[in-house]
């Protein structure tokens, strides 16, 4: 199945079929009780969004599909089991490797998760998804934080988030008798801001600043080495921060035991470094230049898309601020003028 992506519609297209036909279709699920067949409509019944062992399958094959891609430099090799933040990310990535090494990646080394423990939410209505936590062979000690989606029992499992967190770094979440966690909506009213709400703020904060986000790597640190490179001698970098929340790239949330949510989202970022007259711009390194059109001649336009991972407290909590536990980027585009 031929598949597109795009930051505008947020999620893949499908060639040749009626997604809206494929979906109703894929709705219904028939379960069996003692009286005979009910009909069970995935839209309005509250079910796990998956087994334990079909979230283990999915990370299985993303894991494969991942490593394929990653050693050929071939994203049509993972595009089926990556989508939103993660799939735009990688796919760039995949693009710039295939540009500076068209025989495949010389340092692929295969991706291997361990000890991966899975948090799978009971909910209704679509998409389904669930958080796989694991240890990797890559990034360190940190462990990486993956977040599966699927729009109906048809589709694949595709990973839309990839965070790296530090070991104990994620609260508890809250869990029935069964196992299964809980899904906060996107307009929930009972948090400081609702998930949905994230990404807006976070990029209003990095522009403007203010007491939304509690200080941090990636919040208040992050907006003063912004500060800091904004002007230099012979060159001027100006920094454009959108949210992004359509289709895919829509915030994810989980309850946590003391009555927050772990959110995750994603943002849309833009990075200008324009050269002074007699001065020009910094020499970017080779995957800059294998997604950059036009000719660098007094300016350099970077684009990236970023997917983060936050604590938002419950509304009435004695701090109120919002932290960010983790915030993956990638460069997407470049244009040089």
């Amino acid at each position: 199945m031929t598949r597109e992506r795009s930051l505008t519609t947020g999620r893949p297209r499908l060639r040749g079929l009626d997604r809206n036909a494929l979906i109703a279709a894929s709705l219904t699920v028939v379960s069996l009780t003692a009286s005979g067949c009910v009909v069970v409509h995935g839209e309005r019944e509250v079910l796990p969004a998956a087994t334990q062992s079909e979230a283990a399958k999915a990370v299985q094959q993303f894991t494969t599909a991942y490593n394929k891609a990653d050693a050929a430099y071939d994203s049509s090799l993972d595009a089926e089991h990556t989508t939103g933040a993660l799939g735009a990310i990688d796919a760039a990535r995949l693009k710039a490797g295939r540009v500076n090494h068209p025989d495949g990646n010389p340092q692929h080394t295969p991706l291997v998760l361990t000890d991966v423990k899975y948090t799978i939410p009971k909910k209704a209505g679509w998409p389904r998804w669930f958080v796989a936590d694991a240890q990797a062979n890559k990034g360190g000690d940190a462990r990486w934080l993956l977040v599966f989606t699927r729009d109906a029992l048809s589709d694949p499992w595709e990973a839309a988030y990839l965070t790296l967190v530090a070991p104990g770094a994620l609260p508890e979440f809250t869990k029935d008798k069964d196992g299964w966690a809980e899904a906060v909506p996107a307009d929930s009213a009972e948090l400081v801001r609702a998930p949905e709400d994230l990404s807006k703020d976070y990029a209003t904060y990095l522009q403007n600043g203010g007491g939304t986000f509690a200080d941090g790597a990636y919040t208040s640190e992050l907006r003063s080495t912004r500060a800091k490179n904004s002007s230099k001698p012979g060159l001027a970098t100006q920094y454009i921060d959108e949210p992004l929340t359509n289709g895919d790239f829509a915030p994810l949330a989980l309850r946590t035991a003391d009555g927050g949510a772990l959110v995750f989202f994603t943002t849309h970022h833009y990075v200008k470094q324009t050269a002074a007259a007699g001065a020009s711009v910094p020499t970017p390194n080779e995957n800059v230049r294998a997604l950059t059109t036009g000719e660098i001649a007094r300016s350099l336009t970077m684009e990236f898309v970023a997917n983060e991972v936050a604590l938002a407290p419950a509304k009435g909590s004695a701090d109120g601020k919002m932290s960010l536990l983790s915030r993956l980027e990638g460069l997407t585009a470049a244009k040089g003028e």
